[in-house]
């Protein structure tokens, strides 16, 4: 694929399946996330891997948080069964690093370019993913489960695998563009 038409056309896919991606397409993916803006070389964010059997604990967590959230136990089966829709998923922690000059909100926007490579990263080499959050993101049992601080935050729960049907490209949007001479 070439590199214009990945920026250009970037559109989710939310019906993923197996195989996700191999240890060398997920290098790939480590290494474009690796070349995200990241003022003062901080790298202020982290990746928890979860594929195999390993997404039914992210599931435990998942239902764990929905139990505590007072929900009935068909809301809480189907939390446990979320990480289970791919292969892989990756949440992406925004691992906050104290720096008087560089701010949590830049921080943030750090880790969310990291998620957007790792995603292009894997378009780019035929797999497809999507970008989760929901409340599970903002959830306190869960960032306690993923070992967050309380000034972290889940960017995202990015999930990858092989599309099982084509996704339609969505239509471009406007942009709102002034240009000053």
């Amino acid at each position: 694929m070439q590199a214009l038409e990945l920026l250009t056309t970037r559109s989710s896919m939310p019906r993923l399946a197996e195989p996700g991606p191999s240890a060398a397409q997920f290098t790939i993916m480590q290494q474009a996330a690796s070349r995200a803006p990241d003022h003062k070389a901080l790298m202020p964010y982290r990746f928890i891997v979860y594929q195999g059997q390993k997404r039914k604990s992210l599931g435990e967590l998942f239902q764990q948080a929905a139990a505590a959230r007072g929900l009935d136990d068909k809301a809480q089966a189907k939390a446990a069964e979320v990480p289970l829709r791919a292969p892989m998923v990756i949440a992406v922690i925004m691992d906050y690093q104290p720096h008087e000059k560089v701010p949590r909100d830049e921080q943030f926007a750090a880790a969310a370019c990291a998620t957007l490579l790792l995603q292009q990263a894997a378009f780019a080499q035929g797999l497809g993913a999507i970008w989760r959050t929901g409340w599970f993101a903002e959830d306190e049992v869960v960032k306690a489960g993923l070992n967050c601080k309380p000034e972290d935050a889940i960017v995202a729960f990015l999930y990858v695998g092989t599309p099982v049907v084509p996704t339609p490209i969505k239509p471009m949007k406007a942009i709102s563009t002034k240009f000053e001479e």
